[in-house]
């Protein structure tokens, strides 16, 4: 044993060398921390942006559904100003350069009936003469019941 001292911890070349490699490794794991910071910071910073757009979207919603329901208000007002004004057997009578036109306060609803019962009996005539004329009126709306079932 003898040579006088005894080398301690940090001396001689093993030391020195496993001293180096805790130091590489240290080093690395910081890089590794820190990338993996970076990583979290740049997932953080999309998530505000998506959150962002999805603010953005929702207000553009917003904004078009109050567009729509000053329109819906403005047909509403329109309508009462008519049955207020003018009521003629359920028609209002308007003046136009020298034409009376006769609007209905339904708006339209009876004559959109006449003319679906006039649609069904075209189809029904098509149909007996044996004319398939690509979809029909029923089996569209047969397709849309089925759709909004399905949804349920």
């Amino acid at each position: 044993m003898g040579r006088g001292r005894v080398r301690g911890h940090g001396e001689g070349v093993g030391c020195q060398l496993m001293l180096c490699y805790e130091k590489e490794e240290e080093e690395e794991e910081e890089e590794e921390e820190e990338e993996e910071e970076e990583e979290e910071e740049e997932e953080e910073e999309e998530e505000e942006e998506e959150e962002e757009e999805e603010e953005e979207e929702e207000e553009e919603e917003e904004e078009e559904e109050e567009e729509e329901e000053e329109e819906e208000e403005e047909k509403e007002k329109e309508e009462e100003e008519w049955t207020k004004t003018g009521i003629n057997n359920g028609k209002k009578e308007e003046e136009k350069e020298g034409k009376t036109i006769k609007r209905r306060r339904d708006g339209g609803k009876e004559r959109d009936k006449m003319e679906k019962k006039k649609r069904g009996r075209k189809e029904e005539r098509n149909r007996e003469e044996g004319r398939n004329i690509g979809n029909t009126r029923l089996e569209m709306e047969e397709r849309w019941k089925r759709k909004t079932r399905d949804k349920r």
